[in-house]
């Protein structure tokens, strides 16, 4: 079977085309809330080309509400025969959320708590690293305990650069060193390292105050930024970069 599954980010959207569990062609694009269903139809057409004849259903989530309206009227207009799940609250995930109030969890981090449960069964961390930079915490039952929202290292470096009267925006680059000797270097590495401390800090805390065996827990990393945490965090993490994905092919299944 293949699966085109489509993960909406604030930023970025993601697709990625499955063969049954593989995934076979991936792709990155910016998520504009302006663009209309037509126009994202045009989107993926270029993006699949030949591919989208051999597509048999499509899963997605979205955390942007206006990109996903006209996400469900592309799939209601161009794509009719292909059998479609969109991950929203009501939708079975086999994920109990244990939250105030669950239907606020972002779909995303469900579908990350469902491919985590699934790929390193126990108790895990998923540290998701896109426009905010998200600690979703999953019980050894698969449960949804809670997490912690952080704001991301771009979004950070912006603020930095319109607010700072001497700073400006600089490449998110690894410097030489942790005591840097100019300011973009400074820049980098308190958005390079910080954010890494920022990740061992945090997990730590949790762990923690969840008296959890700290050797068993698995602390997974994923989204766009994620290699910079896999380089330079003390924490030992696994790096899976299609974790969203994977959720979405998973909560497909359980739909169909």
């Amino acid at each position: 079977m293949t699966l085109l599954c489509v993960d909406v980010g604030n930023s970025q959207t993601v697709l990625g085309l499955f063969d049954g569990e593989e995934i076979t062609h991936h792709w990155r694009v910016g998520t504009d809330d302006r663009r209309t269903a037509d126009e994202w139809a045009v989107v993926f057409s270029g993006l699949l080309g030949g591919l989208a004849d051999a597509i048999d259903g499509i899963a997605l989530c979205s955390t942007v509400p206006s990109v996903l309206h006209e996400m469900r009227e592309m799939l209601v207009r161009h794509y009719t025969d292909v059998h479609s799940v969109v991950v929203e609250p009501g939708v079975r995930t086999g994920v109990p959320v244990l939250m105030d109030n669950p239907r606020e969890v972002g779909t995303d981090r469900i579908c990350n708590a469902l491919a985590a449960s699934r790929l390193h069964p126990g108790p895990s961390i998923v540290v998701d690293l896109g426009t905010a930079t998200t600690f979703d915490v999953v019980s050894p039952r698969g449960e949804y305990l809670g997490g912690a929202i952080a704001p991301g290292i771009e979004i950070s470096l912006e603020a930095l650069g319109r607010r700072g009267a001497q700073l400006r925006r600089v490449e998110l680059l690894r410097p030489r060193s942790v005591v840097a000797k100019n300011t973009v270097e400074a820049l980098q590495s308190g958005a390079v390292y910080g954010f890494a401390a920022q990740i061992d800090g945090l997990v730590a805390r949790m762990i923690d105050e969840l008296g959890w065996d700290v050797d068993e827990v698995c602390v997974i990393v994923t989204g766009g930024l994620a290699p910079f945490a896999v380089d330079e965090c003390r924490t030992p993490l696994v790096h899976e970069p299609w974790l969203t994905l994977i959720g979405l092919r998973l909560a497909y299944q359980r739909n169909v």
